[in-house]
C-alpha cells in the first residue's frame, strides 16, 4: 500500500510541469502508470486501491476548482471510471498471466522430478534401495515434510494421505504423504504425480524381474559352463593317473620284472596317486568355494610355518626353492589349513612353469607410511621388513609373500585369466598343463581369509605370484642393528 501511495504521489507531482504543455484533463493518463504498475504487481484489490487514490489526487490537486473534492464535470467521472476499469484489467491479466508462470513452473519441476526419479529407479541398483532417495527427491520437490513409497498396499489413517499406484488391476505400490498436506498439492499429487510414478514404477519392477531372470541364466549358464569344464577333468585328468596307475600295477605283477623295475613301478603309482588325490582334492575345494561353504577358522598363525608346511607336501622335484623369509615375521589371523592349500596349488604352478630354474619364495611385513617408525629406512629386495608401502600395492598393514618363477611369464590379456576355474594359460614346461583349477582355489582360500592374491608378470621374464594377508595394528617400534635387520632365514629346500 505504502508503494501504491508513492506511485500516486509521484504521478501527482509529474503532472505539474505536464500543465505548460498538455490540458489539465488530458493529463489524467499519468495515473495510469501507477495504477497498471500497482495492478501487475500486487493484484486486483491494490490495484482498485490505487485507482481510486489517483482519482482523488487527480481530483483534489489538479481539476477546477482544485484544493476541494468536487467534481463538476461528467468527463472527471469517466476518468475515475476509466481507472478502475484498467486497474482490473491489468490486474486480471497480471494475475493470469501469474497463475501460468506458477502453473509451468511447477510442470517444469515436475518434468526434471520425473526425469530424475526415472534416473533413480530405472537404474543400476535394486528398487528396494532406490524407492526411499526418489520419496525423498518428490518431498522436496513438492515441499512435503514427508514421503514415502512402498511396494505393498497400504491404507491411509488419520497420520498419512495413501495414494494407491496401479498398473491396470495390478497393484503395485503406494504413495504416502501427511495428511496436514494442502488441498491443492494432494489434487496436484492425484492428477499429475500419481501416474507418472505408476509408468516408473511399473517399468522398474519389469526391469527387476528382467535382471532376475537375466542373472539367474547367467548363473545356470556359469553352471553347465562348470559341469563342463569339471567332466572334461574327469574324462582326462582323472583318466590319465588311473590309466598309469593301471598300467605299474599290471607291470608290478610280472614275473620277469626286475627288482630295480619294480621299485620303479611302485615310485609311479604313488606319484600318480598323489597326483590323483590333488586333483581330487581341488575338485572338492573349489565346489565348497563356489558354493560359498569355505569359512576360514582363523587362528594366529606363522605364516613361515605354513610356507615350509605347503612346501614339505609338494611332489620332489628337480629344482630347488628358495626362501626368503624376513626375522620375527609377525603373526597373521588366518585359517592355517586354507593357506597352505594356497601356497600349495601356487608353489606347483611356479615350479612347474619355471622351466627348471629355481623358484624363490620371499616373505616381508610391509607397514603402510602412516603406521611405520618415522626414522625406518627403505632397503632394498632383501632387507628389513619395514617397506614403503608403495611398492607392494595399496597402503596399510600387511605381510607380503612373493612367489617368484623364472618361466615364460604370462602374457598380459591373461594375467586374470589364469585365476579362472579350469583355465588353463598353456605355457607349461613338460607337457603337463595342469587341471586349471590351482590359481582359481589359491585366489579363493586367500579372499576368504580377508587377504589378495595377484599376479605380475612380462612376458620372457617369468612371473610373480603375489600374497597380501592383513596384519593386526604394529607394536612399538625399537631399533635393531644392522645385522639384526637381516632375513634370519635364507635357505634352498629340495
Amino acid at each position: 500500500m505504502l508503494v501504491a501511495v508513492a506511485l500516486v504521489a509521484l504521478c501527482t507531482l509529474l503532472i505539474y510541469p505536464l500543465k505548460q504543455a498538455a490540458p489539465v484533463v488530458s493529463l489524467g493518463v499519468v495515473y495510469m502508470l501507477a495504477v497498471v504498475i500497482v495492478s501487475v504487481t500486487w493484484g486486483v484489490w491494490l490495484g482498485v486501491a490505487a485507482s481510486l487514490l489517483s482519482a482523488l489526487a487527480f481530483n483534489y490537486f489538479h481539476l477546477p476548482p482544485g484544493g476541494q473534492l468536487t467534481i463538476r464535470d461528467s468527463e472527471n467521472w469517466v476518468a475515475l471510471i476509466a481507472f478502475v476499469i484498467v486497474a482490473m484489467l491489468a490486474s486480471s491479466v497480471a494475475e493470469v498471466t501469474r497463475a501460468r508462470s506458477r502453473e509451468a513452473s511447477e510442470r517444469r519441476r515436475e518434468a526434471d522430478l520425473a526425469a530424475e526419479m526415472a534416473r533413480l529407479l530405472l537404474g543400476g541398483r535394486r528398487l528396494s534401495e532406490d524407492l526411499p532417495t526418489a520419496a525423498a527427491r518428490l518431498s522436496q520437490v513438492l515441499e512435503l515434510p514427508s514421503a514415502a513409497i512402498e511396494l505393498e498396499a497400504l491404507e491411509g489413517d488419520e497420520r498419512r494421505v495413501a495414494f494407491p499406484l496401479r498398473e491396470g488391476p495390478r497393484r503395485l505400490g503406494t504413495l504416502l504423504v501427511p495428511s496436514d498436506t494442502p488441498e491443492g498439492t494432494l489434487r496436484r499429487l492425484q492428477e499429475r504425480v500419481v501416474p507418472a510414478l505408476e509408468s516408473l514404477l511399473s517399468a522398474a519392477l519389469e526391469r527387476e524381474s528382467l535382471l532376475s531372470d537375466v542373472v539367474e541364466t547367467a548363473a545356470l549358464r556359469r553352471a553347465d559352463v562348470i559341469k563342463t569344464a569339471l567332466l572334461r577333468a574327469v574324462s582326462h585328468d582323472l583318466r590319465s593317473p588311473l590309466t598309469a596307475i593301471s598300467a605299474a600295477a599290471d607291470a608290478v605283477g610280472s614275473a620277469s620284472l626286475s627288482e630295480q623295475e619294480r621299485r620303479e613301478m611302485a615310485a609311479i603309482i604313488q606319484q600318480e596317486t598323489q597326483r590323483l588325490s590333488r586333483l581330487v582334492d581341488n575338485l572338492l575345494d573349489l565346489s565348497r568355494l563356489e558354493a560359498g561353504a569355505a569359512e576360514p577358522r582363523a587362528v594366529w598363525t606363522s605364516i613361515e610355518e605354513v610356507i615350509r608346511a605347503a612346501l614339505a607336501d609338494l611332489t620332489p622335484g628337480e629344482q630347488d626353492f628358495g626362501l626368503s623369509i624376513d626375522r620375527d615375521l609377525p603373526l597373521v589371523s588366518v585359517d592355517p589349513v586354507q593357506m597352505e592349500r594356497a601356497f600349495v596349488n601356487v608353489l606347483e604352478n611356479a615350479r612347474r612353469h619355471s622351466g627348471g630354474h629355481p623358484v624363490s619364495v620371499r616373505a616381508r611385513a610391509v607397514r603402510s607410511l602412516a603406521s611405520a617408525p618415522t626414522d625406518a629406512v627403505e632397503a632394498d629386495d632383501q632387507g628389513p621388513s619395514y617397506l614403503q608401502a608403495s611398492r607392494d600395492g595399496p597402503a596399510g598393514d600387511r605381510l607380503v609373500v612373493r612367489i617368484v618363477d623364472r618361466g615364460p611369464g604370462i602374457p598380459p590379456a591373461q594375467l586374470e585369466r589364469v585365476f579362472e576355474p579350469f583355465y588353463r594359460a598353456g605355457t607349461s614346461q613338460g607337457g603337463h598343463r595342469g587341471s586349471g583349477l590351482g590359481l582359481a582355489i589359491a585366489r579363493g582360500f586367500t579372499e576368504s581369509n580377508g587377504g589378495r592374491l595377484h599376479v605380475e608378470s612380462l612376458p620372457g621374464q617369468g612371473a610373480t605370484f603375489v600374497f597380501e594377508l592383513p596384519l593386526a595394528p604394529p607394536q612399538p617400534f625399537i631399533a635393531q642393528e644392522d645385522d639384526e635387520q637381516a632375513p634370519a632365514s635364507v635357505g634352498r629346500l629340495r
